[in-house]
Protein backbone atom coordinates (compact mmCIF):
# COMPACT_ATOMS: atom_id res chain seq x y z
CA UNK A 1 0.00 0.00 0.00
CA UNK A 2 1.35 3.57 -0.90
CA UNK A 3 1.21 5.94 1.64
CA UNK A 4 1.96 8.72 0.19
CA UNK A 5 -1.05 10.65 -1.71
CA UNK A 6 0.77 13.60 -2.91
CA UNK A 7 4.21 15.58 -2.70
CA UNK A 8 3.05 18.97 -0.97
CA UNK A 9 6.24 21.52 -0.26
CA UNK A 10 10.03 21.52 1.13
CA UNK A 11 10.71 23.93 4.02
CA UNK A 12 13.32 25.97 4.65
CA UNK A 13 14.15 27.69 7.49
CA UNK A 14 15.83 31.26 7.40
CA UNK A 15 17.13 33.81 9.54
CA UNK A 16 15.90 36.22 7.43
CA UNK A 17 12.46 35.83 6.21
CA UNK A 18 11.85 39.18 4.76
CA UNK A 19 14.60 38.63 2.10
CA UNK A 20 14.02 34.89 1.53
CA UNK A 21 10.31 35.94 0.25
CA UNK A 22 11.65 38.24 -1.56
CA UNK A 23 13.81 36.24 -3.33
CA UNK A 24 11.78 33.51 -4.60
CA UNK A 25 8.50 36.10 -5.24
CA UNK A 26 11.08 37.42 -7.64
CA UNK A 27 11.55 34.34 -9.33
CA UNK A 28 7.52 34.09 -9.59
CA UNK A 29 6.38 32.09 -6.48
CA UNK A 30 3.36 33.69 -5.37
CA UNK A 31 2.69 34.38 -1.04
CA UNK A 32 -0.38 31.70 -0.09
CA UNK A 33 -0.22 32.52 3.81
CA UNK A 34 1.56 33.54 6.27
CA UNK A 35 1.33 32.48 9.84
CA UNK A 36 2.90 32.66 13.20
CA UNK A 37 3.04 28.78 14.98
CA UNK A 38 3.93 28.18 18.41
CA UNK A 39 2.28 26.43 21.04
CA UNK A 40 2.01 22.05 22.08
CA UNK A 41 1.50 21.83 18.20
CA UNK A 42 4.75 23.00 16.66
CA UNK A 43 6.67 21.73 19.61
CA UNK A 44 5.54 18.29 19.53
CA UNK A 45 6.16 18.21 15.44
CA UNK A 46 9.76 20.01 15.82
CA UNK A 47 10.55 18.34 19.30
CA UNK A 48 11.66 21.61 20.16
CA UNK A 49 10.47 23.09 23.63
CA UNK A 50 9.49 26.88 23.33
CA UNK A 51 9.42 26.65 19.60
CA UNK A 52 7.49 29.70 18.14
CA UNK A 53 8.35 30.12 14.38
CA UNK A 54 6.98 32.79 11.36
CA UNK A 55 5.90 31.22 8.39
CA UNK A 56 5.65 31.84 4.69
CA UNK A 57 4.13 29.56 2.17
CA UNK A 58 4.58 29.63 -1.39
CA UNK A 59 3.77 28.16 -4.57
CA UNK A 60 3.97 28.46 -7.99
CA UNK A 61 0.88 30.63 -10.37
CA UNK A 62 -1.54 28.49 -10.97
CA UNK A 63 -0.45 26.09 -7.54
CA UNK A 64 1.32 22.73 -7.10
CA UNK A 65 3.75 21.89 -4.70
CA UNK A 66 4.94 24.70 -2.17
CA UNK A 67 7.72 26.37 -0.71
CA UNK A 68 7.70 26.49 3.06
CA UNK A 69 10.33 29.18 4.56
CA UNK A 70 9.98 29.57 8.05
CA UNK A 71 12.24 31.33 10.58
CA UNK A 72 12.34 30.44 14.37
CA UNK A 73 11.95 33.60 16.79
CA UNK A 74 12.49 30.79 19.80
CA UNK A 75 14.69 29.07 20.32
CA UNK A 76 17.21 31.59 18.16
CA UNK A 77 18.33 29.97 14.79
CA UNK A 78 21.38 27.90 14.10
CA UNK A 79 23.25 28.96 11.34
CA UNK A 80 24.09 26.12 8.11
CA UNK A 81 27.18 27.29 5.97
CA UNK A 82 26.37 29.83 3.92
CA UNK A 83 28.72 28.24 1.57
CA UNK A 84 27.57 24.62 1.44
CA UNK A 85 28.16 22.53 -2.58
CA UNK A 86 25.77 20.27 -4.01
CA UNK A 87 27.50 17.31 -2.63
CA UNK A 88 27.08 18.17 1.09
CA UNK A 89 24.77 15.76 3.27
CA UNK A 90 21.29 17.41 3.47
CA UNK A 91 18.73 19.54 1.27
CA UNK A 92 20.83 19.77 -1.84
CA UNK A 93 18.36 22.31 -3.76
CA UNK A 94 15.52 23.50 -4.40
CA UNK A 95 14.76 23.95 -8.39
CA UNK A 96 12.05 25.47 -10.70
CA UNK A 97 11.77 25.34 -14.03
CA UNK A 98 11.58 28.94 -15.39
CA UNK A 99 10.82 30.13 -19.18
CA UNK A 100 13.95 32.14 -19.56
CA UNK A 101 16.62 31.55 -18.00
CA UNK A 102 18.76 34.17 -18.61
CA UNK A 103 16.26 36.40 -17.97
CA UNK A 104 15.83 35.00 -14.50
CA UNK A 105 19.31 35.09 -13.37
CA UNK A 106 19.82 38.49 -14.44
CA UNK A 107 17.00 39.09 -12.34
CA UNK A 108 18.40 37.20 -9.30
CA UNK A 109 22.01 38.97 -10.45
CA UNK A 110 20.67 42.68 -9.94
CA UNK A 111 18.99 41.67 -6.32
CA UNK A 112 22.89 40.51 -5.74
CA UNK A 113 22.52 36.87 -6.08
CA UNK A 114 25.29 35.09 -8.55
CA UNK A 115 25.74 31.93 -9.85
CA UNK A 116 27.95 28.95 -8.39
CA UNK A 117 28.95 27.57 -11.49
CA UNK A 118 28.17 28.74 -15.13
CA UNK A 119 24.82 27.26 -17.10
CA UNK A 120 25.49 24.15 -18.18
CA UNK A 121 23.17 22.31 -21.48
CA UNK A 122 21.90 18.60 -21.62
CA UNK A 123 21.82 17.29 -24.47
CA UNK A 124 20.28 20.13 -26.19
CA UNK A 125 17.28 19.81 -23.70
CA UNK A 126 17.54 21.71 -20.84
CA UNK A 127 19.89 24.59 -19.99
CA UNK A 128 20.36 24.94 -15.98
CA UNK A 129 22.58 26.96 -13.47
CA UNK A 130 22.70 27.13 -9.61
CA UNK A 131 22.31 29.93 -8.08
CA UNK A 132 23.73 30.86 -4.48
CA UNK A 133 20.21 31.86 -2.66
CA UNK A 134 19.71 33.92 0.28
CA UNK A 135 21.71 32.57 3.95
CA UNK A 136 23.89 30.16 0.85
CA UNK A 137 21.05 28.09 0.15
CA UNK A 138 21.38 26.65 -3.55
CA UNK A 139 18.82 27.34 -6.09
CA UNK A 140 18.54 25.51 -9.27
CA UNK A 141 16.85 27.11 -12.02
CA UNK A 142 16.03 25.74 -15.03
CA UNK A 143 14.70 26.17 -18.81
CA UNK A 144 13.49 23.27 -21.04
CA UNK A 145 14.59 23.81 -24.68
CA UNK A 146 12.20 22.27 -26.77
Amino acid sequence: MAHVQRFDHVGITVADLPSATTFFVGLGLEVEGTGSVEGEFVETVCGIPGAHCEIEMLRPPGGGSGLELASFITPDHEPGSPTAMANEVGLRNVSFEVGDLQAALDAVAADGYGLIGGIGEYENSVRMAYVRGPEGMIVSLFEQLS
